[in-house]
């Protein structure tokens, strides 16, 4: 009676709660917390209080707190733009590749602002799952950059369609994302901002005819990770996604762990701290530190994910003991009757590697393809 009460509440998952309920031995481990982890929930409150203290029991109380985390953090960091309308796509040039068409196109993905990515379409007939990948340009996930950071390549010849994003002007000048309506004046945290224009790429892709809209994941690393969290958390449409050390809560002691900078939650009107740790000498600015001083955490934004599947691809901003904020969002899936939907893979290193990557495909070919 839950499950079907979840996927009548939870609309826009098109089914999925139902959907593959049984994970493969290749992946049911990293869907479940080693040992010394269970039960860890230090340092993160519950998301099951309203906020007057009162426990969430149901699926019904919790779609209405749901809502009210939604509502906190849109207000925190900003109203998004309207929703863009006409995406006015041009295609800028195609080559065919082994196995699939690479499209470079270009396409308003905020009221004001185009961009440029990379369309990778599998040969054959048919809608296909789809993946958009997000990184500091779109030309590294198509197999132009450094090592293992080729998602939509890789995904591609796999059978997804895939769509690279990145924010390729921005990164020249180290500004770092997107900024509404202007660098200069913007109402919306930068990071916030980033999911806006991403939720108007998911539009301008689900519209294709080559694509299955309720089939839809996202995936990025490092700056793209905390992109494709805050993307797939605050827009209800993406099926799935996988986040590679983004750095999944707050976490002043790890240098890459940082949401101070202006480019992510820090934003304030230019000129601008800094760059680096927080430091008296160089405090934190705008929305950052009063989130810090509120006790807000990230683990309220993973929440709103449920009951849609996740994987956090943890490397050194990301080790084990992340399972204690995941381990918080897991209360939630158990309580919509939908668990081993939360995982997590752990690594030594930042940077992704073949081991890491092979599960995010899998991942992405369990929850999508079947």
């Amino acid at each position: 009676m839950r499950k079907i009460f979840v996927l009548l509440a939870f609309g826009w998952f098109g089914g999925w709660c139902g959907q593959s309920a049984t994970l493969p031995d290749d992946l049911i481990s990293f869907f479940r917390p080693p040992t010394e982890w269970v039960g860890d929930t230090k340092g993160y409150g519950s998301v099951l209080r309203s906020g007057e203290g009162e426990p969430v029991t149901t699926p019904a109380e919790w779609i209405r707190r749901r809502e009210v985390i939604r509502q906190e953090w849109h207000d925190l960091m900003g109203t998004w733009p309207d929703v863009v309308a006409d995406h006015d796509v041009e295609l800028i040039e195609t080559v065919q590749r082994d196995g699939f068409r690479q499209d470079k196109i270009r396409f308003r993905w905020t009221p004001t602002e185009r961009t440029t990515g990379y369309l990778l379409v599998p040969d054959g007939e048919g809608r296909r799952p789809a993946v958009i990948t997000v990184f500091y340009e779109p030309e590294t996930a198509i197999g132009m950059g450094r090592p293992y950071r080729d998602f939509a390549l890789q995904l591609a010849r796999r059978g997804f369609v895939t769509l690279s994003l990145g924010t390729t002007e921005t990164t020249a000048n180290r500004t770092y994302a997107v900024y509404w309506p202007s660098r200069e004046h913007a109402t919306v945290q930068p990071l916030s901002m980033l999911a806006c224009a991403t939720a108007n790429a998911w539009r301008m892709l689900a519209a294709r005819s080559e694509v299955n809209p309720e089939r839809i994941g996202i995936v990025g690393h490092s700056y793209g990770g905390k992109w494709a969290m805050f993307a797939s958390c605050l827009f209800d449409r993406f099926a799935c996604a996988a986040w590679s050390d983004p750095g999944i809560v707050f976490d002043d002691g790890r240098p890459s762990v940082n949401y101070q900078e202006p480019w992510y939650l820090g934003y304030e009107p230019p000129p601008w701290r800094r760059r680096g740790e927080i430091t008296a000498e160089n405090p934190a600015t705008g929305l950052y530190p009063r989130l810090r001083a509120a006790g807000r955490d990230l683990h309220e934004l993973h929440a709103l994910m449920a009951p849609r599947p996740f994987l956090v691809s943890g490397g050194s901003e990301d080790p084990p003991k992340r399972w204690r904020a995941l381990n918080r969002t897991r209360e939630v899936y158990d309580l919509l009757g939908a668990p081993d939907r939360v995982g997590m893979t752990n690594r030594p290193e930042h940077s992704p590697n073949p081991e890491s990557n092979e599960t995010i495909y899998r991942f992405f070919e369990h929850f999508l393809m079947r």
